[in-house]
């Protein structure tokens, strides 16, 4: 503390008169303040001068050594079990073991502060993103695959899917690999359960897309006969996929706290088990707190518009000097009087409909027994 403050505060306690206006005008300080001090070392002596604390005299806020042990003990609880173990849900766990007084979701993250088990890193707060989601349940799916290994380091394939509205795990299916049958056997599952969506959203992985590469995948045929639109991410732009991004680390976390799987049975009951509590059991941050189940039985569901009858894609080809243009591994004949025009190609499972401007210049069923289509030639009639 400044020493011209505190003799020109001693000599005013005891009696003398000074001008102390222009004291404190000419060291910033209100009169206030030094009336203060000058009533403390009054009724205290050369304590006056000390410091106090500025800390509030009563917290009601404040919590019990019990709460703290509460949620250390919830914490451990959700790292052993693999699941997400932050302030947020450790405050749900509580919330939903009917624990009181129940501690805010700030004060638990002080408890976890000061008992050294989180570091407050304030540079790594999420950026304030816009979350895009489909308004129904079944209006999208998201579909994509993700490595396992099982215990004896073989390399397998778990596929996920998601509804996109409610994050709802519709099916997680062990596999052998990353490839379109498989793929099409847990959608089929899906199906039974949940029933069909509107459009199937995917990475541009083979086994789903074949969108950027100019040419259907089998499984776009199979949805297209299903009347499910196939839709697939830009190229290098996982972003669009993120929720399911998401989801394969919340799946990857839970798996690690269990003993690898022996086989692909194995694993099966493993995802199973991790469906039943993820879709349950398991609170949402994304979803206001409720559970996926929740937020899906909530809303009517969306289906498609007409089974059989919507376009799976669209796309343009252009058409060679000879009248044929390239689609799906296939070569279709148009005609010479098209030649060097450009012709959309709109296509379910494998109807086609190719028009050039406002003109339909064919109508097809590609038959997949032979890679080049030619056009329907008229009967020939003879006279008997």
């Amino acid at each position: 503390m400044d020493p011209e403050f505190v003799a020109a505060v001693a000599r005013v306690a005891a009696g003398e008169k000074i001008n102390i206006s222009g004291f404190c005008r000419e060291r910033g300080i209100s009169r206030g303040v030094f009336h203060k001090y000058v009533t403390r070392v009054r009724a205290e002596g050369v304590d006056g001068f000390v410091r106090r604390s500025t800390a509030p005299r009563h917290r009601p806020a404040a919590f019990g050594p019990e709460v703290a042990e509460a949620v250390l003990r919830a914490r451990k609880e959700l790292e052993d079990e693999g699941w997400d173990n932050g302030p947020i849900s450790i405050h749900w766990r509580l919330e939903d073991a009917g624990f009181e007084p129940l501690p805010s979701r700030s004060a638990v993250y002080r408890i976890l502060r000061d008992h050294g088990q989180i570091t407050p890193e304030p540079r790594k707060r999420p950026r304030t993103r816009r979350r895009f989601e489909y308004a129904d349940p079944n209006g999208c799916w998201q579909i994509d695959g993700m490595e396992y290994y099982l215990a004896d380091g073989q390399k397998v394939c778990i596929i996920q899917i998601l509804d996109d509205h409610s994050r709802l795990d519709v099916g997680t299916y062990a596999a052998a690999s990353e490839n379109g049958t498989d793929a099409w056997a847990a959608l089929q599952q899906a199906f039974a359960g949940h029933g069909v969506p509107v459009k199937v959203l995917s990475d541009n992985g083979l086994s789903f897309s074949g969108k950027h590469r100019g040419r259907m995948v089998e499984l776009e045929r199979h949805l297209a006969g299903e009347g499910v639109t196939a839709i697939a991410s830009s190229v290098y732009h996982p972003q669009t996929c993120g929720k399911n991004e998401r989801v394969h680390q919340t799946l990857q976390k839970w798996l690690a706290a269990r003993p690898p799987a022996e086989d692909l049975v194995a694993l099966q009951h493993l995802l199973d088990d991790y469906r039943k509590i993820y879709n349950t059991r398991r609170r949402h941050q994304s979803l206001n707190g409720q559970t996926p189940q929740q937020r899906y039985d909530a809303r009517s569901k969306a289906a498609p518009a007409s089974t059989g009858h919507q376009p799976s894609g669209v796309t343009q080809r252009p058409v060679s000097a000879t009248g044929v243009i390239a689609f799906s591994g296939c070569s279709i004949v148009l005609g010479r009087r098209w030649a060097g025009h450009t012709a959309t190609v709109f296509w379910q499972g494998d109807r086609v409909t190719i028009t050039i401007g406002d003109t339909v210049a064919r109508q097809l069923t590609l038959d997949r027994s032979v890679r080049y289509q030619p056009l329907t030639k008229p009967k020939l009639f003879t006279k008997s």
